[in-house]
């Protein structure tokens, strides 16, 4: 599909979707003019900031996002904050297409009380910590604590209770943030539990991420053998499933609970059928109650997790929440708070949830369109799903027009002395980073703090 050649597109935020989103527009019409959008100088998203560092071969799909921005029309603006530095009518109004790819940067809460203690923390703040991302560097995590809980059973959680147990010997070959490493080097940690609110069935973590567990080094899984006694509902549901992940994290747990336990230095406990109820403590978290949960039918095939009267303390001095990200909201963007999303059907964004007016021009893909749902491949078919969106409303003359006298967008940055960041600027921290990995055996030193990646950058240039 050809188009004009001063058609524009802007997308904001540099995750998988927003690449993949860019990589369909190249494909459908090579030589497009695409300006990817970030509000740090370091590409990539999660599969930077969220990924475990001890999942490389994930991260190798950054190759992939390489080759796209070095086609023909793309161009990487970095350092630039989105709703500070330029609004979103300003992009409007200088671009024909504006695809939002910011994904889903907070976390819910548990809303239960205590849950303000120190020692009470979301998963994704830990996360982002051990992977060097500068909003977190700084941040601190009492590892000073014996026991510590992992509210959630997906793969965040997962992650979380892995680099908690994992030896940190082997944590040193990866590109764990250098902070990080020292932090966890000299972390008191012994017991991990993982509270699941309902059962294995329902485990959200796919099995390859379950399956670790079990094989780290010095670490005893412990699970009940009766948490894996199925009640009708599961049952029904498993028998239902076309997915075979359930049944294949319920096999990895039955040989689990068949284990003889050892004196291994550390143990995850996992907890199913569970909810905390409250965390204790006058001002440091120094205990969460949970409560047992029975599992009924929901009545549309799946079950629901009803509390009984069967409660028990956890003497746990650290909490991680994984109980999902969520979305927020963008000035000048459409939001529904209530799923964490940007309103939109098919990608193309609507006025408000329950809508049908297309606001024309404006797109999401990722998270921030789906919430936060699926793997890194995940994001291609949703990216691919909105550009054929994109491309139907070009065929269509549908887009909105740009005035050919307004400000170009690097004028109006330089305006407001914003340092934008480039494609080059990144290749020159990427190689600074693995430089001073080379050094010590590891892939990479990550750069945390955006001052020293500026610094390095205005060195390289």
């Amino acid at each position: 599909m050809s188009t004009s050649p001063s058609l524009r597109v802007a997308i904001v935020g540099s995750g998988p979707a927003g690449f993949y989103a860019a990589e369909a527009l190249q494909k459908a019409t090579p030589g497009i003019a695409i300006d990817l959008i970030d509000r740090l100088p370091t590409p990539f998203g999660l599969v930077r900031g969220g990924v475990a560092p001890d999942h490389p071969k994930i991260k190798s799909v950054t190759r992939i996002f390489d080759r796209i921005a070095t086609q023909p029309g793309f161009r990487y603006l970095g350092h630039v904050r989105v709703g500070t530095d330029v609004t979103i009518d300003e992009l409007r109004a200088r671009y024909h297409v504006l695809i939002l790819c910011y994904g889903a940067e907070t976390d819910r809460n548990l809303g239960i009380p205590g849950e303000q203690l120190a020692g009470s923390h979301a998963a994704t703040e830990f996360v982002a910590w051990y992977n060097g991302h500068p909003d977190y560097a700084d941040r601190t995590f009492d590892l000073a604590q014996r026991e510590a809980a992992v509210v959630g059973i997906g793969n965040v959680a997962m992650d979380v209770a892995r680099i908690l147990a994992k030896p940190t010997t082997v944590l040193a070959g990866t590109d764990l943030a250098d902070h990080a490493l020292q932090a966890l080097a000299a972390s008191q940690v012994q017991t991990i539990h993982l509270v699941a609110r309902r059962g294995p069935v329902q485990a959200a973590c796919t099995t390859p991420e379950l399956r670790e567990l079990g094989e780290l080094e010095g670490v005893d899984v412990v699970v009940d053998p009766r948490d894996l006694e199925l009640d009708p509902a599961s049952e029904a549901e498993l028998a239902a499933m076309d997915d075979r992940n359930p049944a294949k994290n319920l096999e990895v747990l039955r040989e689990w609970a068949a284990r003889p336990r050892t004196d291994a230095k550390r143990q995850v406990v996992l907890h199913f059928n569970a909810s905390p109820v409250s965390l204790a403590g006058r001002e440091h978290v120094e205990g969460m109650t949970i409560v047992r949960n029975r599992l009924e039918a929901d009545g549309q095939g799946g079950v629901k997790a009803v509390p009984t009267d069967e409660t028990k303390t956890l003497p746990v001095g650290l909490v991680f929440r994984s109980v999902g990200y969520k979305g927020k909201a963008l000035a000048g963007v459409p939001f529904d708070d209530r799923r964490g999303v940007v309103p939109n059907i098919g990608g193309r964004v609507v006025a408000q949830a329950d809508s049908t007016a297309v606001v024309p021009g404006l797109y999401v893909a990722g998270w921030i369109k789906r919430g936060p749902q699926g793997i890194i491949g995940t994001n291609k078919l949703c990216a691919t799903d909105t550009v054929t969106q994109v491309l139907a409303d070009i065929a269509a003359g549908a887009l909105p027009a740009v005035a050919d006298n307004v400000t170009p967008i690097d004028a109006l940055l330089a305006a407001r002395h914003v340092r934008v960041t480039s494609w080059a600027d990144w290749q020159t921290l990427d190689q600074a980073e693995q430089a001073r990995g080379a050094a010590s055996g590891r892939p990479r030193l990550k750069i945390t703090t955006i001052d020293e990646m500026l610094s390095i950058i205005a060195a390289g240039t």
